[in-house]
């Protein structure tokens, strides 16, 4: 913890940094935005500004992904460049930065690759009851991240709406065909890959987190009816390909620091992870401290000037298994991650139902819906209801730091 661009005495000339909740200087995360009639350039997010790098003389290729393979010393070297040029008693350059309200923010990579793990137990437990009581968790689930390859054409950033989906949904005269009846959002971090692996050549555990380029939100949008009806035997598709939202910013292993945390100790009678997984250093300081929520605002709460709700407070804590060893499994077959590939976590529960990350947990497969203000209920997603994930890292002795907002409103289907 002895990197200066940590310290928490330090501040910047950009006013609106200085306590700011989620892009203080202490942050400095990377992504891509087009200011107003520009083309799409790399940028900084300082408080409610972004950091044009081009204009600072520090221009990088965007999408960043050039950039993510070079790995972390070269984003340890711009960082403290850019903490640099930002620090309070730096010469100001106002004309550097573009207000982040008046940009358009794209995904900060080009995503070649997309696969979605499974690694929240308690999402899995309380999804696993509701069709399996007595076993809710597969022989397997204690023993590898379970994954599938998911739909990297459809990841969008966050504001970009999302449609509702058409498909087969299962029925008591047969399958029919139209717009999902319960679509749903999941609560996930996203995991952006940095320097690759070759074809053949597995990463072992101990050197998976230097293959991890950043963090970000991610919001698995579910049509649980679709997907019901097509997951077996061979695991998500349509329900699950439709979009994927996540935050625009690449939150960087650097900034994170002060918030690792040792993997929680597995209970009593849970497997010890098989060697390839299991790293002394990863267990100690693999898992992270992030105060995740869901917020929610309906048309009719939007209508009569109410505030979104907060549907969920979880934890990044609650992972089963650390981001190291999702990378470390999906490459000991030999698989190839390359630089801007992008992993999800799954769905981050906590064991409590206010914790929940989905609304397939939190209603209880929609028998139990949520009581909103002003009165409304929802089992699950309506048209016109926006959905928004947040993320904070605290802790004592350092500035807290933030994401910005996962967010996207769904559009009727087509």
């Amino acid at each position: 913890m002895t990197d200066p661009t940590l310290d928490p005495a330090l501040r910047s000339w950009v006013e609106s940094a200085n306590g700011h909740p989620d892009f203080p200087i202490q942050n400095l995360p990377l992504g891509v935005f087009s200011p107003p009639g520009g083309a799409p350039r790399a940028g900084v997010a300082i408080g409610e500004m972004v950091l044009d790098l081009a204009a600072a003389g520090l221009a990088l290729p965007a999408p960043l992904n050039a950039f993510l393979a070079e790995g972390a010393a070269a984003r340890r070297a711009l960082r403290a460049r850019v903490s640099a040029l930002l620090a309070h008693g730096a010469t100001p350059h106002p004309e550097w930065l573009h207000a982040q309200r008046e940009v358009t923010l794209h995904l900060p990579a080009q995503i070649g690759d997309y696969t979605d793990f499974y690694a929240g137990i308690h999402h899995a437990v309380a999804a696993g009851k509701l069709f399996r009581p007595d076993n809710p968790l597969l022989p397997n689930y204690k023993h590898l991240p379970v994954g599938y390859h998911g739909r990297a054409s459809s990841i969008v950033p966050s504001g970009a709406p999302v449609r509702r989906p058409n498909g087969q949904r299962a029925g008591a005269e047969g399958p029919s065909f139209g717009p999902a009846q319960r679509l749903d959002y999941e609560l996930e971090l996203g995991v952006f890959i940095g320097p690759g692996n070759a074809l053949g050549e597995p990463i072992p555990i101990a050197s998976a987190a230097a293959h991890i380029a950043g963090f970000c939100l991610l919001n698995d949008w579910s049509a649980r009816d679709i997907q019901a009806w097509e997951y077996q035997p061979l695991g998500p598709f349509l329900g699950k390909s439709f979009a994927t939202t996540i935050s625009p910013w690449i939150v960087t292993p650097e900034a994170l620091a002060p918030f690792r945390i040792p993997q929680a100790p597995r209970p009593e009678g849970d497997p010890r992870p098989l060697p390839y997984l299991w790293d002394e250093a990863d267990q100690a300081a693999g898992a992270l401290a992030l105060e995740l929520e869901v917020w929610l605002l309906t048309p009719g709460m939007r209508a009569a000037g109410l505030a979104p709700h907060r549907v969920a407070a979880s934890d990044a804590r609650h992972l089963y298994f650390t981001p190291a060893q999702m990378v470390a499994h999906h490459t000991s077959n030999g698989c190839n991650l390359r630089p801007g590939d992008l992993l999800g976590t799954g769905t981050i529960s906590g064991p409590e139902r206010a914790a929940y990350g989905s609304l397939l947990e939190s209603t209880a497969g929609g028998r139990e819906p949520l009581r909103l203000p002003g009165g409304e209920t929802r089992a699950f997603l309506e048209d016109g209801d926006e959905v928004v994930l947040t993320a904070r890292a605290r802790r004592e002795g350092f500035v807290p730091i933030g994401f910005g907002p996962c967010a996207g409103v769904v559009l009727p289907a087509a």
